[in-house]
């Protein structure tokens, strides 16, 4: 089944869905997770401009990796540059060199007029990607319910 799930989380309160959703898959499985954030950048004529300082992206991946260790995941975490353009070849590479069997997104939905000119991530990755894919619910349930 699942040994390696790779997950990857941005700074939006949708990653907190993404990383529950890994961590169940994980203690089913027994898997191993990675955390795997993408710092954004984006580039100017002049020059390339990091949409996120440093601190930010780390604590991002910190509070994902905790929560896992914390439910008794063995998890283990990376942060990735990547102009905005890559971050889902750098999603779907990351999961091939790692060589997961599973990647755990949490898309963002938005009207078809907008996703015509700023393509989702997630759609991107489950395209582009060798590895299964799954997406993660927006919002995250309360435990012991069956509602958010």
């Amino acid at each position: 089944m699942f040994r390696r799930i790779l997950v990857a989380v941005d700074p939006s309160p949708t990653r907190h869905s993404a990383v529950r959703l890994a961590g169940e898959m994980a203690r089913l499985t027994g898997a191993k997770v990675r955390v795997l954030h993408v710092a954004p950048s984006t580039a100017t004529i002049a020059a390339v401009v990091s949409l996120e300082d440093d601190a930010e992206a780390k604590a991002v991946l910190d509070e994902a990796v905790t929560r896992l260790r914390d439910e008794g995941v063995d998890a283990e975490g990376t942060v990735a540059n990547a102009l905005t353009t890559q971050i889902a070849t750098t999603i779907s590479s990351a999961a091939e060199e790692w060589q997961a069997d599973l990647v755990v997104l949490s898309p963002h939905h938005r009207g078809s007029l907008e996703a015509l000119f700023n393509p989702r991530v997630s759609d991107a990755v489950a395209h582009t990607s060798r590895t299964a894919v799954l997406l993660a619910p927006e919002t995250e349930q309360t435990p012991g319910t069956d509602r958010p």
